[in-house]
């Protein structure tokens, strides 16, 4: 059990939830014997935070795209032929010496043939002033360099790389580089750049990065069409100021970091941006990392990283799927992460406002150091240490379903430490101190090994719908907490292990019910309570065995009477295990209560 502080609050009807870990006591359920908790009205503050996750990226610097890139007249394009070992052009501003060409000016030219260990190197310095644009047209390109890159662009304002469609291209470089001056580091990819990079057309390139990367800019990368195969011993497709991707379809096999920009000295800088197209990035580092923001709005993204969700990361290394230092904002798009460190990490705000994610990983579902906010979408956590994890935490939409190792959901400050593997196997247990802030909740699925809601401040529920398939060992609690529990609206069913169940305070307004079974009930055996004014008022199937359950909600009123019973089947369409049409297959009736 860990320390942790939770505020949960849930914003249905503007509603609230605060959490802790303490022991609580529950009536017994043996025959019959049920009890039935109300109180007085309580009220809590609603949490005060000024940090900004709408992520909309308006402190980034503007990328160089520009609709004049790609246009060319015909007229002008240049030819370039590589025949193995010779290079023919009648290019002004080339310059052949034996497998290699250094084009020293602005234009177009349309690139053709195969050099099996030669280069092409764009310098067109004279060039960068006046920000004119160097345009490569690969036409079935396949060139080979045993020591160096295979394309190295030294220094221009913008160079474009065009596929030509309907064409194959590749480029190689060697395991070891031979560079003329000895504390030089660079080029250090088989496709490198000094300058703006952008990739489009409708060919494909296929790139392998023996030395280092695959694809590295100094400056800002953008992909816009063609299919992109990359196969790095470092990262994959790295651009030092930004890297934006709007279309076609990226395939990446990195020893590193799948896709990355590392610019940490300017803030508006070091962003990826996804807006379209289908990423699929296999990492045994981090698969999307930026050194600021990662901000989707469209496309198909599949990650799997350091193995997968089995995989082990040792020591300090980081195999997490999307990881933003700043922010990870998801506006869109179809997401698939299969991580062995967090799924979607962020050191500072993770929002998800729409979009499909599914998950399965070794650590944290979705953690941010300060705050996560879900407020669209749909995020299935199949599996993980803990599902969702930060300071504040809050979920006013879409639909989230959890399934967890330890915490469901767990809000507290400070730093990720979580379930990540250390050398040899075992959890590294969580460095997240208490915390006094709130965690936002509208609907929420969550199945645990731990603690479902876990924290060590107090609870406050007003409304929103909170489903919990808790621990089945007795040191967890499908709710935990330290201080208090005030339930006044919503609906709330926790199923878990009776050794520490807690429900809500005695000073709770809704009327609910806390059930502690003599023996514990297996996985699947249905729980149905019903007035006999009003019909069923829970229809609930736990997914895992359980001893204990509190349930609550606007339709319990005190003072009256509500059967009981167990077994039998629900019928029509559930939610998290909860029944949503009054239609049910009786089980055994156990007895009558009468809230009170």
């Amino acid at each position: 059990m860990y320390n942790r502080a939770v505020r949960l609050l849930a914003l249905l009807l503007a509603s609230s939830i605060v959490a802790s870990c303490a022991q609580g006591t529950s009536p017994e359920i043996g025959e019959a014997a049920v009890g039935v908790a109300t109180g007085a009205t309580s009220t809590a503050d609603a949490p005060d935070s000024s940090t900004d996750t709408s992520g909309d990226g308006a402190a980034n610097a503007a990328d160089h795209d520009d609709p004049a890139d790609y246009v060319w007249d015909e007229d002008d394009v240049v030819s370039v032929s590589l025949d193995g070992d010779s290079i023919s052009t009648e290019a002004t501003s080339a310059v052949v010496d034996g497998t290699t060409i250094t084009l020293t000016a602005a234009g177009t030219y349309r690139i053709s043939g195969t050099l099996e260990d030669g280069q092409i190197i764009v310098d067109a310095s004279d060039e960068i002033a006046d920000e004119a644009v160097v345009r490569l047209i690969l036409d079935g390109v396949d060139i080979t360099n045993t020591t160096n890159a295979a394309i190295a662009v030294t220094a221009a304002a913008k160079v474009v790389i065009v596929l030509a469609e309907g064409t194959d291209n590749n480029l190689t470089d060697g395991a070891g580089y031979a560079f003329a001056d000895p504390d030089q580091d660079e080029p250090n990819a088989a496709l490198y750049s000094a300058a703006d990079l952008t990739i489009t057309g409708e060919g494909s390139l296929t790139v392998t990065g023996n030395y280092n990367d695959g694809i590295a800019g100094k400056d800002g990368l953008i992909v816009g069409g063609g299919t992109i195969t990359v196969d790095a011993a470092d990262d994959g497709i790295r651009g030092k100021d930004y890297v934006v991707i709007e279309g076609g379809e990226i395939i990446v096999a990195a020893g590193g970091d799948g896709v990355k920009s590392d610019n940490e000295d300017d803030a508006t800088m070091g962003y990826i941006t996804i807006a379209g197209g289908a990423v699929d990035v296999t990492a045994a580092g981090d698969g999307i990392q930026a050194a600021t923001d990662v901000l989707v709005t469209d496309g198909e993204i599949a990650v799997a990283t350091g193995g997968g969700s089995t995989g082990n990361v040792g020591g300090d290394g980081s195999a997490k799927g999307i990881k933003g230092a700043d922010s990870v904002v998801i506006d869109g798009a179809t997401i698939t992460v299969d991580a062995a460190d967090d799924a979607i990490h962020s050191d500072g705000a993770v929002a998800v406002n729409n979009g499909s994610i599914t998950i399965s990983t070794g650590d944290d579902g979705v953690h941010a150091d300060a705050t996560v906010t879900i407020s669209g979408g749909a995020i299935d956590i199949l599996e993980s240490y803990e599902g969702v994890e930060s300071a504040i935490v809050t979920i006013d939409g879409g639909n989230v379903d959890i399934t967890s190792s330890d915490d469901g959901l767990n809000v507290a400050g400070g730093n990720d430490g979580s379930g990540r593997q250390g050398p040899g196997g075992g959890g590294r247990g969580d460095a997240f101190a208490d915390s006094g802030d709130y965690l936002i909740v509208i609907t929420v699925v969550v199945t645990a090994g731990g603690d479902g809601i876990d924290a060590n401040g107090s609870i406050v529920m007003t409304g929103g719908t909170v489903l919990v398939h808790g621990p089945t060992a007795d040191n967890n609690g499908a709710i935990d907490y330290d201080g208090s529990f005030d339930l006044s609206g919503g609906v709330l069913v926790a199923a878990g292990s009776a050794g520490m169940a807690q429900g809500p305070g005695a000073g709770s307004s809704q009327a609910f019910l806390h059930l502690s079974f003599v023996s514990t009930q297996e996985a699947g055996t249905v729980v149905h309570i019903e007035a006999s004014d009003v019909g069923a008022v829970l229809t609930f199937e736990p997914g895992k065995d359980y001893q204990s359950l509190v349930f609550s909600s606007p339709d319990l009123v005190a003072g009256g009477a509500y059967d009981l019973s167990l077994g039998g089947a629900g019928t029509g369409d559930a939610v998290g295990g909860m029944y949503t049409a009054d239609a049910y297959t009786p089980g055994t009736e156990v007895g009558t209560l009468t809230a009170s």
